[in-house]
């Protein structure tokens, strides 16, 4: 028996067995960076959460005793799908897409037993409402009415804050890191890039901020938390005491890359001009350069950040969207150690 969030408890069964015997479904589940771009900037969301979501699904009466248990009392076997197969979340995943096939990508996003409803007007968000309700009453879902938010401006998913001005970072994320103390092991120090690597969408070159970091780690049991990591590790607790909000595009609009260089890394800022005339961050990249690539020139370097950083990350806003070249701006070699700022660093 395990905790769980709420306090209450939840029965594990260790599946290693089975699941090594069981070939692995490779059914995809779905970006969360695209998720969160098509919920932001919405005018109403309801959030919804499946109760007890694998228990839902029924398990084949043939395959039942296969994920049999001993207890005390005797040997008992689920009926309902259990946490801890492998390719549970998959197959969840997979009944979310076929029951909201119609919904999806329109009116509604799902990821695994979370799901929203979105609606870009706050009239149209009844009706939305009334069709995902009536595909979960056909077919007699139950929803957690303690996780479910109905007709709200704003609320977390998937582990970011999203409403109709965009995307921001979650503030527990954020705080987890603003009170960590300095790290004094490896564990230490893995831990908290992995704690930002979480936040890398919202870091502006976020490599060239985390480079000392990286140093210490590279050193494994001679780890030593230096004075050059301490000044990073207390510039970066300022950068996210107030970290950016990300805006949303409007489709067919055009959006401006801008892109950085150093001896160490390439990145990436997509932003947009606002009404007001502000260029505001819409996604950050980032990215280290191995041995071989460090040797590069600097246009060749600009070359490799256009075409090869992270191609995953900006392919969706590359598809949708107008990227405006200037041929005519300057290459600019920075001989400042400190990373460069561009204009869509400001806070908003």
């Amino acid at each position: 028996m395990v905790t769980k969030a709420n306090g209450k408890w939840r029965m594990c069964v260790d599946y290693t067995d089975i699941n090594r015997a069981c070939p692995k479904d490779s059914f995809p589940l779905p970006k969360i960076d695209q998720l969160i771009d098509s919920i932001a900037g919405n005018k109403l969301l309801s959030f919804m959460d499946a109760f007890s979501r694998y228990n839902q699904i029924m398990m084949h009466p043939a395959d039942q005793d296969k994920i049999s248990f001993i207890t005390g009392q005797g040997l008992y076997c689920y009926k309902v799908m259990p946490f801890g197969l492998k390719n549970a979340g998959a197959t969840y995943q997979h009944l979310v897409n076929k029951l909201f096939k119609p919904l999806i990508g329109k009116s509604m996003e799902g990821y695994i037993d979370d799901m929203i409803t979105k609606s870009q007007e706050a009239h149209q968000h009844p009706k939305d409402l009334r069709q995902t309700f009536q595909v979960i009453r056909e077919n007699q879902m139950r929803l957690n009415p303690a996780k479910c938010a109905f007709g709200v401006a704003a609320g977390k998913f998937l582990g970011f804050m999203v409403h109709e001005r965009g995307i921001e970072a979650n503030p527990e994320k954020i705080k987890a890191i603003i009170e960590l103390g300095s790290p004094n092991t490896l564990q230490q120090a893995q831990g908290l890039t992995g704690r930002i690597a979480a936040l890398n969408r919202f870091i502006s070159i976020s490599t060239d901020k985390c480079l000392p970091f990286f140093k210490v780690i590279k050193q494994r049991k001679n780890m030593k938390w230096n004075q050059e990591s301490e000044q990073a590790f207390r510039a970066l607790k300022g950068y996210l005491a107030s970290p950016p909000l990300l805006v949303k595009p409007i489709p067919e609009e055009e959006l401006q890359l801008y892109l950085a260089v150093s001896e160490t890394a390439i990145s990436g800022a997509l932003v947009k001009e606002c009404d007001d005339g502000i260029q505001r961050p819409i996604y950050y990249v980032s990215r280290a350069l191995s041995k071989s690539e460090k040797n590069y020139t600097i246009l060749e370097k600009l070359a490799f950040a256009l075409f090869l950083q992270r191609p995953e990350a900006l392919a969706d806003f590359v598809a949708k969207f107008s990227m405006v070249p200037h041929p005519d701006a300057p290459v600019v070699p920075n001989t400042d150690p400190e990373p460069p700022e561009w204009p869509a660093d400001s806070k908003i």
